[in-house]
């Protein structure tokens, strides 16, 4: 038994005996229009334009105003022809194409993400017998305190590090700098580096054989902790063996 409209679209069926079947069908058609290959205006507009593009395609950011915007959730579409707009709930793994940001976002069932931050682990290259070699970004947003602060991710056992980088997302206080390391080896990634809001720094090593699990260290220099933030993001090459016979 069929409902009113498909699952994953929401695009109208034509019922046994439809009076009127272009309507549904057009309905259709609309909503096709906006959802396939779809490109949005923006995800940042948040006040609703007075004179929008026919046929264009917006997400709504958090707290969208306007009469027909107002009030609905965040990542909302809202899609404008013939004069009105009409609401549309995005499908779980949903691509768009951000006009004014020149991105693929891609919708997860609750945000949508930029397409590049889910590639998180990529095969380079895999074997006959499934070896796998794999280039795997692990990152985490560190709050400092203290002389030092050390990441809850951490470098994998067995694995290669290429490089550790940091930003400081927010300025740090209480230090004049700090260092960007490992037990044992401080400024392994990095010393002296700034406190200022987006300070960044990209630590390349030689390639480097970790066989423990090991947090990356940000240790306070000229003082101690007492506030700031810190991304940190390690670079590293992985091996999965061969599969079992």
């Amino acid at each position: 038994m069929f409902d009113d409209v498909t699952p994953r679209l929401g695009l109208p069926y034509v019922v046994a005996a439809q009076a009127q079947k272009h309507i549904p069908i057009n309905e259709s058609l609309a909503r096709l229009d906006a959802l396939v290959q779809l490109a949005v205006e923006s995800r940042a507009l948040a006040a609703q334009p007075v004179t929008p593009v026919a046929g264009g395609v917006w997400i709504l950011p958090t707290a969208a105003t306007g009469a027909a915007w107002g009030g609905l959730a965040a990542g909302t579409l809202m899609r404008f022809e013939a004069g009105a707009w009409e609401a549309l709930a995005p499908a779980e793994g949903v691509l768009a194409w951000v006009k004014d940001e020149n991105q693929v976002v891609a919708f997860d069932g609750a945000a949508w993400t930029p397409l590049s931050a889910t590639f998180r682990s990529t095969i380079a290259a895999t074997s006959p017998g499934l070896a796998n070699t794999r280039l795997e970004i692990l990152e985490q947003e560190v709050t400092l305190s203290g002389a030092s602060t050390a990441t809850t991710i951490v470098i994998p056992n067995r694995a290669i590090v290429l490089a550790v980088s940091t930003r400081t997302t927010v300025a740090i206080t209480g230090a004049a700098s700090y260092n960007c390391g490992v037990a044992g080896e401080a400024s392994k990634f990095g010393g002296a580096l700034g406190v200022a809001k987006n300070a960044s720094n990209v630590g390349v090593i030689g390639p480097t054989a970790f066989y423990a699990d090991t947090p990356v260290v940000l240790t306070a220099v000229g003082g101690a902790f007492v506030g700031g933030k810190v991304r940190v993001a390690i670079h590293v090459m992985r091996f999965d063996a061969p599969q079992a016979v």
